[in-house]
C-alpha cells in the first residue's frame, strides 16, 4: 500500500469519527431535552400531589375540630344533667332527713309512752300477782314450780309416746328392709341340718383287742397317751374304744393312728409311735387340704398357705354340734350375698366370713379370745386391714367401723341360728332360761317373768299400779339392753312387756 492509499484510510477514519461524535452529540442532547422535560412534570406532579395534600389534610383538621366541639358540647350537657340530678338527689336527701328528725322525736314520744305504759303495766302486774297470791294462796315462785312440774310431766309423756311411735314406725320399715334382704339372702344358699357328734370313737373287731391295747402293766397304753397327748378310755362298752382329749386334732392324729394299730394288729411302743407319726403326717396333709377345698367352695384366693392351714384345723372343732369349716363357708356365702345386696365390698364381707372364726383353730393353745387370735394371725400374714377389722369386731369385742364388719356379724348369727345348725346342753339351756327370768325380775314393777319358745322370749308380767303404759314400753326396752349387755346367745331374743288391768265394783 503507498503513502495516498494510507492517507485516504486515515481520514475515512478520522471522518467517520467525526461523524460518530456529531451523531452522539445530537442524541445526547435530545435526551437532556426529555430528562428535563420529564423532571419538569415530576415537580409539577409532586406540586399538585403536595398541595392535594395539604387540602386533605386542612379538611381533615376542620373536621375533627368540628368533632371535638361537638364531644364537647355533648360533655357539657351532659354535665349539666348531672348537676340538675346531683340538685334532686341532694334536695330529696335533705327532705329524707326533716322527715327522718321527724321520725325520731315520734319514736322518742312513743318510747316515753312505752315506759310509762309498761309502768302501768308493771304496777297493774304487781296489783295482780298480789290479788293472785291471795285468791290462790300460793307465792309467785311456787305456782311456778308447779306449773313447771305439770309442763314436765306432760313433755315426759309426750316425748315417751312420740319415741314409742318412732321405734315403730322405725322397725317396721326396718323388718321389711331386712327380711327382704335376708330371705333373697337365703334362698341362694340352702344347707343340711345335720347333727355331728364331738366324741371320737374307734371300732374294734372284738373286746380281745382291749388288753392289747393296753399292753403288759399298761404299757402300750401309756405309750400311746405320751405320744398323742390324748387319753383312751376302754370300759365295758362292747366293740369301742373312746379317745378323749381337748385338742380336736390331736384327737383325731390318736384315732387315726389307733385305727391303724388296730387294722396291723401289731400294737407295742415302738409300732405306736410310727403309727402315730404317720398319722400325724396324713392329718397335716387331711388338714391342708380341707383348707384348701374351704377356700374353693367359698371362692376365695390369694391367702397364705399358713392361714390356709390354720383355717383346715377346723374341720375337726365343733362348736354346739355345728362344724366350724363347714359355719366358716356358709358365713363367707351368706356375707357375699347380704354384701351384694345392698352394695357393700362383697369381696372383703366373702373372705371375713370365711376367716371370721380363724382364731378358734388354735384359742385352747394362746391366750385371749378367737377373735383377736384370729385377727392378730390374719395381720401377721398380711391380710388386708379391712379383713381383719372384719375378724375382730364380729363378736363385738372392737367397735364394728365399717360396713362389711357389720355384715359378717350378721352372717355369722345367720349360719350359727338356722334351725338344726347347733345345739346346747340340757344344762346350759337351762342356766340360760334362769338367767333370762332373773334379768327381767330385776327391775322395779315386775310380778313374774316366764322365759318361753326355747329362750327366744321372755315374757314380762307387771304390777299395774306401779307401771303405767308408757313406763312398760320403756320397760321393755331396758331389760332388752341389759339382756345384751349381760348375755350371749345366738339370734335375737324378744321382750314383752303385759300390763293388765282389772277394775271390780262391788254391789250392796
Amino acid at each position: 500500500m503507498d503513502a495516498l492509499s494510507l492517507a485516504i484510510v486515515v481520514i475515512s477514519f478520522f471522518v467517520g469519527v467525526g461523524s460518530t461524535l456529531l451523531a452522539a452529540r445530537v442524541g445526547a442532547r435530545g435526551l437532556i431535552t426529555d430528562a428535563e422535560e420529564r423532571a419538569a412534570r415530576i415537580r409539577e406532579e409532586a406540586e399538585n400531589s403536595r398541595r392535594a395534600i395539604e387540602i386533605e389534610a386542612q379538611e381533615d383538621a376542620i373536621k375533627y375540630r368540628r368533632q371535638v366541639e361537638d364531644e364537647v358540647r355533648e360533655q357539657r350537657r351532659e354535665v349539666g344533667r348531672i348537676e340538675r340530678r346531683l340538685e334532686q338527689r341532694e334536695e330529696a336527701l335533705e327532705r329524707r332527713s326533716e322527715g327522718l328528725d321527724r321520725g325520731e322525736q315520734s319514736l322518742r314520744d312513743r318510747m316515753a309512752q312505752l315506759d310509762r305504759t309498761e309502768q302501768d303495766l308493771s304496777e297493774a302486774r304487781a296489783a295482780a300477782d298480789t290479788e293472785l297470791e291471795r285468791i290462790a294462796g300460793m307465792s309467785v315462785e311456787e305456782a311456778r314450780n308447779a306449773l313447771l312440774e305439770r309442763l314436765d310431766t306432760e313433755l315426759r309423756d309426750e316425748a315417751a309416746r312420740r319415741v314409742r311411735s318412732m321405734e315403730t314406725s322405725a322397725k317396721a320399715e326396718a323388718d321389711v328392709r331386712a327380711r327382704k334382704v335376708l330371705a333373697t339372702v337365703m334362698q341362694r344358699m340352702t344347707s343340711e341340718i345335720t347333727a355331728e357328734t364331738t366324741v371320737s370313737v374307734v371300732p374294734i373287731p372284738s373286746d380281745e383287742i382291749k388288753g392289747r391295747i393296753i399292753g403288759r402293766e399298761g404299757r402300750n397304753i401309756r405309750a400311746f397317751e405320751a405320744a398323742t397327748g390324748c387319753d383312751l378310755i376302754i370300759d365295758d362298752t362292747p366293740e369301742v374304744v373312746t379317745v378323749s382329749g381337748f385338742d380336736p386334732v390331736r384327737r383325731e392324729i390318736a384315732r387315726v393312728a389307733l385305727s391303724r394299730l388296730i387294722q396291723d394288729g401289731r400294737i407295742q411302743p415302738t409300732r405306736i409311735e410310727e403309727a402315730v407319726e404317720r398319722a400325724r403326717a396324713e392329718v397335716d396333709k387331711s388338714i391342708l387340704e380341707a383348707g384348701e377345698q374351704a377356700l374353693v367352695d367359698a371362692e376365695v384366693t390369694g391367702l397364705h398357705p399358713e392361714v390356709v392351714k390354720t383355717l383346715g384345723r377346723l374341720r375337726f372343732r365343733y362348736s354346739y354340734g355345728q362344724n366350724q369349716l363347714r359355719h366358716c363357708v356358709e358365713t363367707s356365702w351368706l356375707a357375699a350375698a347380704v354384701a351384694a345386696e345392698i352394695g357393700a365390698d362383697v369381696e372383703v364381707a366373702r373372705v371375713g366370713g370365711l376367716l371370721h372364726d380363724l382364731g378358734k383353730a388354735v384359742d385352747r393353745e394362746l391366750e385371749g379370745t378367737h377373735a383377736t387370735i384370729g385377727a392378730d394371725i390374719a395381720r401377721r400374714f398380711a391380710v388386708p386391714r379391712e379383713v381383719v377389722h372384719c375378724i375382730a369386731a364380729h363378736h363385738e369385742e372392737v367397735k364394728p367401723e365399717t360396713t362389711e364388719a357389720l355384715i359378717v356379724m350378721i352372717a355369722d348369727a345367720m349360719s350359727g341360728s338356722r334351725p338344726g345348725a347347733r345345739r346346747e346342753s340340757a344344762d346350759q339351756y337351762v342356766k340360760r332360761l334362769e338367767a333370762l327370768e332373773t334379768i327381767a325380775n330385776s327391775f322395779d314393777g315386775v310380778d313374774q317373768s316366764f322365759a318361753i319358745q326355747a329362750g327366744r322370749e321372755v315374757r314380762v308380767i307387771v304390777r299395774p299400779d306401779e307401771i303405767d303404759d308408757l313406763a312398760a314400753a320403756r320397760l321393755a326396752r331396758d331389760v332388752s339392753k341389759k339382756i345384751e349387755e349381760t348375755l350371749q346367745y345366738p339370734g335375737e331374743i324378744r321382750v314383752t312387756v303385759v300390763r293388765e288391768t282389772r277394775s271390780s265394783a262391788v254391789a250392796r
